[in-house]
């Protein structure tokens, strides 16, 4: 960081090729069925939904659901007592 807590363009874009780095492996990291997690912020896995009969909410005719995979964040501890302290709620 530069003086003033300011920023400039090129640690930005250090900053944001990081994340993106990290955003890009988190699906492949989910569909070998690992849990990534955040220290502080949460966790992501993949959770498991079994088939169903469904319904279409346009015509109403019954339809077929299949089982999925689909991902789950669980909010960290940190992250939730920092939204209620901030919310007034603690």
């Amino acid at each position: 960081m530069t003086r003033e807590g300011f920023m400039t363009r090129a640690e930005l874009i250090d900053q944001l090729a990081a994340i993106l780095e990290i955003f890009d492996s988190m699906p492949e990291t989910l569909v070998a069925g690992d849990r990534i997690e955040i220290r502080g912020f949460g966790s992501f896995q993949n959770r498991d939904y079994d088939g169903y009969i469904g319904r279409n909410p346009k015509t109403g005719d019954e339809t077929t659901v299949k089982p999925k995979k689909l991902p789950f964040f669980k909010v960290g501890k940190e992250l939730k007592e920092r939204i209620m302290e901030c919310s007034g709620s603690l």
